[in-house]
């Protein structure tokens, strides 16, 4: 049975210009729904609560946060329109919290698992998720068919993270030790 809040959600995202690029709704669906929940089983394996780095439109968080209704999910973002945005759309969600920021100013080794889809080139959204996971969570990063798992594990080393695990679609990067102090960077 579809979850009715996501049908409403990928309805406004489409209604909203510059949150998607993808106009078609079955596209939509395909992208912004079903690509996020096939890392449902991951995250469900891990604990504690989950973050949407540079959430954006909503994905992957709002399609998570449907999928683990007991779980927390913070939608994070830095753009006053998306967050605005993200606050009306993720009404309808008892366990989704928006907040209006950036990554490196969160506090860190705070949540279960970060998450980003679209965010950076992986190892740049690594290093803006990973310092906000505790140790014994993990990243999960959608990445396209040429991300490249050495830079990616070169940056997991530095930030106290083991080696990223391949999945269709994503990479999971195991925290594995405290971040050390520095990270993530600031802008510019």
């Amino acid at each position: 049975m579809t979850d009715e809040r996501l049908r409403r959600w990928i309805s406004s995202l489409l209604a909203s210009p510059g949150l998607t690029a993808i106009r078609d709704p079955e596209e939509a669906w395909r992208v912004h729904v079903e690509q996020s929940l096939s890392a449902l089983p991951v995250v469900s394996g891990l604990e504690g609560p989950i973050v949407d780095v540079g959430s954006g439109g909503g994905a992957p968080g709002i399609a998570l946060a449907s999928g683990l209704p007991d779980r927390d999910v913070t939608l994070l973002e830095a753009s006053a329109r998306k967050a605005a945005f993200l606050e009306e759309v993720s009404a309808d969600f008892q366990n989704v919290r928006v907040v209006r920021g950036r990554a490196e100013e969160q506090p860190l080794e705070e949540f279960g698992v970060a998450v980003a889809k679209a965010l950076a080139p992986p190892p740049v959204a690594l290093e803006w998720c990973l310092p906000l996971v505790r140790v014994g969570g993990a990243a999960l990063l959608f990445v396209g068919p040429s991300a490249d798992a050495a830079q990616v594990a070169a940056v997991a080393e530095r930030l106290g993270g083991g080696l990223p695990e391949p999945h269709s679609g994503f990479l999971v990067v195991p925290k594995v030790a405290p971040t050390p102090p520095g990270f993530p960077r600031r802008p510019g």
